[in-house]
């Protein structure tokens, strides 16, 4: 039987399995069934299209006939504005059924990858071949089953690595923004990783070459280039023996390959590594002695011009007339910015036998140099494209060396 009265605690308490359905009076649709179990649960008829859906509120257990009546009163306000609010709710659940079983690989190739790109192509490939390389072990992983605790394991495991705790906050940070771009889209409700706090370390940490290392690496370049100009010459001599193609000769050739320059470049103009890796010919005034950095490739979003010293002017001057790029000063083999130098430099370290010591620490090396030949702390800052001068602050030190020259000034 079907009893038409207004909803209220009373009317609701009054059911019976027998009744089946009690209809409101006052809202047109909005109705309570009860089963043979009695469980009563609201529901909310509606018309849409011509077409008639049941919509269901809630259960009795969970909502009070004014809630149930305040919630029916909404979404009748959302199907006036011509919302199903029924396929809405099937779409709804089939978003959350996708982010149940949407695994961290998918959703960075076919979600955050798009959206980076729009945001900013040229960082978009280095946030998501990090979060790749730093976390391979949760790619399979579905986005809900990625915790705060399987991070502050990898965080340790990566410490014991000998990780650098600033290279480990930034895993971990782009990590988060990618998930919180997951819930953002509503593909998850949460993420558990804001309760992860970066690493506390010094990031004062000043680390140049001695002038023994600089000799040893400059000297790790000569007998790099001339271990491949060896091998090339050996190559082809085997080659033309079985009369095949030579290989291009390197003999008559000032530089094997970029890496001579490109850490010349970088020791004496202190030019971090993505600046470098976009660094044009037309950025490079050859005539008046200096580089620009363009404001789109420096990190304090600011043009800057660097003038080039002799080491730097000769040795650009040189690559210029073997470059065949028209574009990048240091280009890949397709002719685009190269995007990674880190196997060669490790290499050059090994035989330099020099340890502790990344590309970036060349621009410290350039800025200590600075400071310690007498440069005014404001003009390294302007060089650096430091936008605070208390960056600048933290070269202001003197090499032991000095330091003893100093005091013997007045013994």
């Amino acid at each position: 039987m079907v009893m038409n009265q207004k909803i209220t605690t009373k009317t609701i308490k009054e059911l019976t399995p027998e009744d089946k359905r009690l209809n409101d009076t006052v809202i047109r649709g909005f109705h309570a069934r009860i089963s043979k179990s009695g469980d009563v649960k609201y529901y909310l008829y509606y018309r849409i299209q011509g077409r008639q859906a049941n919509y269901f509120l809630g259960p009795a257990s969970v909502l009070t006939p004014t809630q149930a009546r305040d919630l029916a009163t909404a979404k009748l306000a959302e199907v006036v504005k011509g919302v199903d609010i029924q396929r809405l709710k099937y779409e709804e659940k089939a978003i959350q059924d996708q982010a149940r079983v949407l695994k961290l690989g998918r959703f960075l190739s076919e979600r955050y990858q798009p959206y980076l790109i729009t945001r900013n192509p040229k960082t978009a490939n280095k946030i998501l071949k990090d979060i790749r390389s730093s976390f391979r072990d949760f790619l399979e992983r579905e986005l809900t089953l990625i915790t705060a605790w399987d991070i502050e394991l990898w965080r340790n495991k990566k410490a014991q690595q000998g990780r650098a705790p600033a290279t480990i906050n930034y895993a971990v940070n782009s990590l988060k923004g990618a998930l919180s771009r997951a819930v953002e889209w509503q593909l998850i409700e949460s993420h558990d990783l804001m309760k992860v706090k970066s690493l506390k370390f010094d990031n004062t940490r000043i680390r140049y070459l001695s002038i023994e290392e600089e000799l040893r690496l400059l000297s790790a370049i000569k007998l790099r280039n001339a271990e491949i100009v060896r091998k090339r010459e050996s190559a082809n001599l085997h080659r033309s023996i079985r009369r095949k193609d030579l290989f291009p000769s390197f003999v008559a050739q000032e530089f094997v390959d970029y890496v001579e320059p490109l850490v010349i470049t970088a020791m004496n103009t202190g030019l971090r590594r993505g600046e470098l890796l976009q660094l044009t010919w037309s950025d490079i005034n050859l005539e008046q002695r200096c580089l620009s950095v363009s404001s789109k490739n420096s990190k304090s979003k600011k043009t800057r011009v660097v003038p080039l010293n002799d080491s730097v002017y000769s040795t650009l001057m040189k690559w210029r007339s073997q470059n065949l790029s028209k574009i990048y000063v240091f280009p890949s083999q397709v002719d685009t910015p190269l995007s990674d130098v880190k196997k060669p430099w490790l290499r050059l370290l090994d035989k330099a036998q020099i340890s502790d010591f990344r590309f970036h620490d060349l621009r410290h090396h350039f800025a200590s140099k600075l400071v310690m030949a007498g440069v005014d702390l404001n003009t390294v800052r302007e060089l650096l494209g430091h936008s605070d001068l208390k960056m600048t602050l933290r070269y202001a030190h003197l090499a032991p060396e000095h330091k003893h020259a100093a005091v013997n000034l007045i013994g």
